[in-house]
Parts: structure tokens; sequence; C-alpha cells
């Protein structure tokens, strides 16, 4: 009874982790169930803490699904987009590191980075682990684990502010956009872009999406004409997604897009369209239990 009363304290945030490290709400279950799985089995007399050793194991097994999982993105239709999540689902949100690495246009950049590289950030940046513990959790010296680190925020620096805009500066841009694009108002939506925005369309071949990244304002601005003029936005539902807003577009009883942004010096730098409806289950199967709820 106490292991598990334990591990029920600490779920929480080994989700957060696993998530971070695989961009997958889904492999992050897995990998936390399985965690559960050796804790039961361990010899809890020899465990002094259990959220070391709690950590240790799901990392490591992260890694291990993370090498794999790079493999089948490599042949994945059309763009990979980290799957979206509730901010709810993903733990403790209660430090600006914890909720930088949880953000969406950083969980993308870190796609960017090797398993190793990713692993040393996130234990590091969102866990605040010293380095000698990372060290011996992802199996390299304590001076390769400082390399690593470094080695990531210089990689993903060169992709992101190094202050981010904040949640109400961000929202406001959101609704500003999806105004302009439900209005049709294509002068105000090109206003709003960057001039080396780009948009990403993940549809992984069960939808039609753009099978590659659009990039440049004059691109990104024809693709948005083309498609609302295609095809109208509906009213869209504003969410707090991966700890900050986000947009979910519903079709009837099915969330059939989620849209989340990058957001620099004011303007929009990334669109993020998720359409693969099966990262979009989650939303679906939240707003069943809110419904029955009622």
């Amino acid at each position: 009874m106490m292991a598990a009363v334990d591990f029920e304290e600490h779920r929480p945030a080994l989700l957060g982790l696993a998530y971070r490290l695989l961009g997958s709400m889904w492999d992050a279950e897995d990998v936390v169930q399985e965690a559960w799985l050796r804790w039961q089995g361990a010899d809890r007399s020899e465990i002094r803490e259990p959220r070391a050793f709690l950590v240790t194991v799901v990392s490591r097994l992260a890694l291990d699904q993370l090498r794999s999982a790079r493999v089948r993105r490599e042949s994945y239709t059309g763009p990979w987009l980290p799957e979206p999540v509730l901010s709810a689902e993903t733990g403790p949100l209660d430090t600006a590191e914890l909720r930088d690495t949880l953000s969406y246009a950083t969980m993308h950049l870190m796609e960017r980075l090797s398993p190793p590289e990713r692993a040393v950030f996130v234990l590091r940046e969102a866990f605040e682990l010293p380095y000698d513990q990372i060290a011996g959790i992802v199996g390299v010296s304590v001076a390769n684990s400082r390399q690593l680190h470094h080695r990531a925020g210089t990689r993903l620096a060169e992709g992101r502010e190094r202050f981010s805009p904040s949640a109400e500066e961000h929202g406001r841009l959101l609704g500003r956009f999806l105004e302009a694009a439900h209005g049709g108002d294509f002068d105000a939506l090109a206003g709003l872009l960057s001039d080396d925005v780009t948009t990403w369309n993940d549809g992984g071949g069960k939808v039609r999406a753009a099978l590659r990244p659009i990039v440049g304002k004059r691109k990104v601005a024809a693709f948005l004409r083309g498609l609302i003029t295609r095809y109208p936005l509906p009213e869209a539902r504003l969410v707090e997604v991966n700890g900050g807003p986000g947009a979910l577009i519903w079709v009837g009883r099915r969330p059939e897009q989620l849209i989340a942004l990058d957001v620099r010096d004011g303007l929009i730098h990334g669109i993020y369209a998720v359409l693969n409806p099966d990262k979009l289950d989650r939303f679906r199967r939240a707003e069943t239990r809110l419904s029955g709820d009622l």
C-alpha cells in the first residue's frame, strides 16, 4: 500500500518528465506505467530517495524509447509535431523553467536535439538536477553532461527569445490572429506575421495537410488566404495547452485542429497546426468527461 502512495505522490512530475523527453503523452504514460512495475518489484529498503530512483528509471526508459521513436518519425507523413496536452495533465508548473520546457514552441525545438542532449537539458533546466546525478542517469561523465547541456542550450537559443512573452501577450496575439482569420481580414492577418514566419501542419497522413513546412511571410500569408477562403475558420475555443494559450477548433463534437503559436517580438514567428486526429483524441475525451459532469 505504501508503495502505491509513494509512487502516486511523484506520478504527476514523472509524467511531465517523460512527456518533455518524448513529445507524446501516450508514450509518456506507457513509460510511467513501466516505472510503476519496476517500483513494485524493487527492494525499497535499498532506496534512500524514491524521487531520485523514479526519475532515473523514467529518464532511462524514455531515452530508450526516444531513440526508437526518432527512427519512426523519419518515416512520418509530413511534419511531425508533438502531441499537444492540456497543461493540467503535465504535473507542476510552478517555476518558469518547468513552464518554458513545456511550451509548445520549445517542445518542437527540442526535436533538434539528440536524445542525450534532450535528457540533460530537461533534467537540468526543468528539474534542477545536479550534473553528477544527470551524468549517472544518462551514462556520461560529469564533464560531458555539462557539455551536452551547453550544446543543447546553444542549439535551442538559436530558435527562441531569451525572454518569452507573457501568457497575456501571447493570448492577445492569438486572439487577434483568430479574429482576422475568422473575419477573412487577410491584411490584418499578414500584419501579424514576422518576415521569417514558418507554419507546420501535422496531419500524420490521416487528414489532408501540407506535407512540408511553409516558410516566409508572403508564402504563409498566401497559404492562409487560400485555406481560409476554401475552408472558413469555425469558431475556435481557447484552451491552455502546454502551459500557454492555444486554440482548439471543433466541428460538431469532434476536435478538428489545434493551433499553437510561437510569438517573438510581438509577431507570430511560428504556427503549429495539429490535425492528426490521434493527437487530438485526448481533447475529445476531456470534453466528453466534462459533458458527462454537467
